[in-house]
């Protein structure tokens, strides 16, 4: 919804995604792929998309035209690209991994200097909660092309709509 209502389109968009191929990581490809945006993702090795999830991500994108091209190189990632999205090295769940995570993710922040790499008009996202230092440079949520708090309203609405359709189903077959 972020992406749409910043940009005005999806398809033909290029995403980048810096990190992780966790959760959020495979949720994106799947809906870059089904909505037409390209998608690039930069992970270390040993942290890649699911493999069932990445091949039905090339199915769908084989009907919609949608490219998904995999790196371990952070700045060839975000080259040209409309959004640059990241999210935690280290989830919950995984603090017992996380020194290890932030020695295996050096190199993969996400800062004023990587975004520079991107097309002019970028946007810069998030799911949050962020941490400074690690998956982001400090003062990046403030960045201009920073959308991580629309971002997060957007969130929000989705939520309530979802949960109120949600109900209105469950008192329908209650009646």
């Amino acid at each position: 919804m972020t992406i749409y209502e910043k940009k005005g389109e999806l398809r033909g968009l290029t995403l980048a995604y810096i990190g992780d191929g966790n959760n959020v990581a495979n949720s994106l490809l799947l809906a870059c792929s089904q909505t037409g945006i390209d998608f690039q993702i930069a992970s270390p090795a040993g942290y890649e998309l699911q493999k069932e999830i990445l091949q039905t991500a090339k199915e769908i994108a084989d009907k919609t035209g949608s490219k998904i091209t995999l790196t371990d190189n952070p700045r060839q990632s975000v080259k040209d690209a409309d959004i640059v999205y990241t999210d935690v090295w280290t989830s919950m769940g995984q603090e017992t991994e996380g020194e290890k995570r932030r020695t295996d993710f050096s190199g993969f922040q996400v800062g004023a200097g990587l975004l520079s790499l991107a097309k002019k008009e970028v946007i810069f996202m998030h799911p949050l909660p962020a941490h400074h230092g690690e998956e982001i440079a400090a003062g990046l949520l403030d960045h201009p092309g920073s959308v991580v708090f629309d971002q997060a309203e957007n969130r929000l609405h989705i939520q309530k709509a979802l949960l109120a359709t949600l109900f209105q189903d469950n008192r329908r077959e209650n009646q």
